[in-house]
């Protein structure tokens, strides 16, 4: 088997693994030392955090030498324990989460840290906190917030700033050791050279890579060194990679944490060619160490100018549904949609998320394709009538 295929099943057995019991991997070079958090005896224990949100620096929890990953819902579970606790008008991806914390579906976790990054996740790390207090037996482990804000403005920058601080004293607090910054933002840099490489393979016509095959390129749970080196297998032999023709869309709304949408979609002869919720496109970003002010020197610099770089990276991330204006949406939905060459618009909204619905008619206004919107969609599903419907129309 050529080494692209075999890169790429790797990274699709991985991803299928998603919100499975985590494993705490071995000391790798791009994890740092392994280190114990607080009440943990262990020596050599690497501590395993689960994360929810787009905002959380993850360089710090690598820094920290955690075996870190993001949490996901299970649309094919129920949710009725997430239900109880934070009703029915809540994301149901955040429903879900919560139900699986709750059930220890994803196995020993050290600690969870959540971010602002919509109020969906934020009414999950209020749950999580009043939990733990109120009911001890839930075993729940310990809730820990990032509040990072988005508007565009100098105090909000020294806030974020403050937050970025804080949260890494709280991880050598933890650990009881110093974080090593350059290092984890140096790995997370090559991954992300390496993720915007597979996104052009996605976005070539006809496609290399599916949308379903770039949420598990994306977003496999392993841990940095491990998810570099099979990127640059991937990447080495691209040209063996299949073609992928049909209908070239672009979707865009809610989050999508897991492939059922995009299964979906692409069953029906449909590619997913690119995409603006932060499981996706969102979150291939400039590398931080050399493409943001105040880059350069990070590898020399003190911990603290390595804090106000990565600040500044998280204060200016992309323009999501739950924080950006319906202008800046459509502003960045019709120049992604020329960058990737797509032929259909699609924006899916979820019942419990309904901030992308508001936006859909300046993107239409702001396009040149055809575009639909599929509105109050189920966790997991999706009722494509209406874009078979504008398909055979155009």
């Amino acid at each position: 088997m050529p080494e692209a295929l075999a890169a790429l099943s790797a990274l699709e057995e991985a991803y299928a693994q998603r919100g499975a019991p985590a494993q705490a991997p071995a000391q790798g070079p791009a994890q740092g030392p392994a280190r114990a958090p607080a009440g943990d005896t262990a020596v050599g224990h690497v501590p395993v955090v689960g994360y929810v949100g787009a905002d959380v620096p993850v360089e710090l929890l690598t820094a920290a030498g955690a075996r870190a990953f993001r949490l996901t819902g299970d649309p094919d579970a129920g949710s009725g324990t997430g239900d109880r606790y934070l009703g029915l008008g809540v994301d149901p991806a955040a429903r879900s989460v919560l139900t699986r914390l709750l059930a220890g579906s994803y196995g020993h976790l050290d600690r969870v840290v959540v971010s602002h990054d919509c109020e969906a996740s934020l009414r999950l790390f209020y749950a999580l906190r009043e939990l733990r207090r109120v009911e001890p037996g839930t075993a729940l482990p310990e809730a820990y917030l990032v509040d990072l804000l988005h508007l565009p403005h100098r105090t909000t920058a020294r806030y974020n700033r403050r937050r970025i601080g804080e949260f890494a004293a709280r991880l050598e607090a933890w650990t009881g050791r110093p974080l090593d910054l350059p290092r984890a933002v140096a790995a997370h840099d090559e991954r992300r050279r390496l993720l915007a490489a597979a996104a052009e393979l996605r976005r070539a016509v006809p496609a290399r890579l599916t949308g379903r095959q770039f949420l598990a390129v994306l977003n496999a749970p392993l841990p940095v060194d491990e998810h570099v080196a099979l990127l640059r297998r991937l990447l080495d032999e691209a040209d063996r990679l299949q073609e992928h023709p049909g209908r070239r869309v672009f979707l865009s709304g809610s989050d999508h944490d897991t492939p059922h949408v995009y299964e979906a979609v692409e069953s029906e002869g449909y590619v997913i060619v690119g995409e603006d919720h932060s499981f996706g496109d969102l979150s291939v970003t400039d590398p931080i160490g050399t493409g943001g002010p105040g880059a350069s020197g990070l590898g020399t610099g003190s911990l603290g100018a390595g804090l106000d770089v990565l600040a500044e990276h998280y204060h200016r991330s992309g323009p999501t549904a739950h924080r950006a204006t319906a202008g800046e949406r459509a502003a960045h939905a019709a120049a992604a949609v020329k960058r990737c060459r797509a032929e259909l618009f699609v924006a899916y909204s979820r019942a419990g998320d309904e901030a992308p619905a508001w936006d859909f008619p300046a993107q239409r206004a702001a396009l040149d394709v055809p575009a639909v919107l599929l509105e109050r969609q189920e966790y997991g599903r999706a009722d494509l009538t209406a874009l078979k419907d504008l398909t055979c129309a155009v």
